[in-house]
């Protein structure tokens, strides 16, 4: 990619670009049928949220609090992994395959015009994170009838530990990325 203050790419003024370069360059289109499939499964989760949506709208009077906070956590579990999937989609597509050319248009995400493929780890990382913060709540909502007696529980004490733990790598995960990406970029500016 041409860094800001860069020319555009001419290839008139530069010569044609030999056959093998052209080739691997023109190898990032690969990557559309993924891009493409993962709007296909943004679909999907949209028709998840409208199904779990209508669940909640039609078993409003029937659920407890604890139910009605269940389903309002899992609708907006939804909403963050199809966050995560914009952000892979428009951020991977911009920074991988092609320019998307939304300069000046209202719509633009703010994160987009800096996106970069650093940039775009940290991000996936922390929605990660926000996604397994929801799930690790909804466990430990759900975890309040283990060991009480006439009550089944969807989830094990060990069930329960192992969550944490793996809430607890992404968070040191995240913060590893972005600790090396900060010595990336200082190590740049030396």
């Amino acid at each position: 990619m041409a860094s800001p203050g860069s020319p555009p790419f001419r290839p008139d003024a530069y010569g044609a670009m030999k056959p093998l370069p052209a080739l691997i360059f023109s190898s990032r289109w690969l990557q559309l049928p993924l891009y493409i499939g993962l709007i296909v499964a943004q679909c999907v989760y949209v028709f998840l949220f409208l199904k779990e949506l209508w669940h909640l709208v039609t078993h409003a009077f029937d659920f407890s609090e604890q139910q009605i906070m269940l389903v309002v956590l899992g609708l907006i579990d939804v909403v963050m992994i199809s966050n995560l999937l914009i952000m892979v989609i428009v951020g991977g597509y911009e920074t991988f395959v092609s320019r998307l050319r939304l300069e000046g248009h209202p719509d633009q995400p703010e994160w987009l015009s800096h996106v970069n493929a650093s940039i775009l780890k940290i991000k996936l990382a922390m929605a990660i994170i926000g996604i397994s913060s929801i799930h690790l709540l909804r466990t430990f909502i759900e975890a309040g009838n283990i060991g009480i007696a006439g009550r089944t529980a969807n989830y094990t004490e060990t069930g329960v530990l192992l969550q944490t733990l793996i809430h607890v790598v992404f968070i040191f995960s995240a913060i590893g990325i972005a600790w090396v990406d900060r010595m990336t970029v200082s190590g740049k500016g030396h």
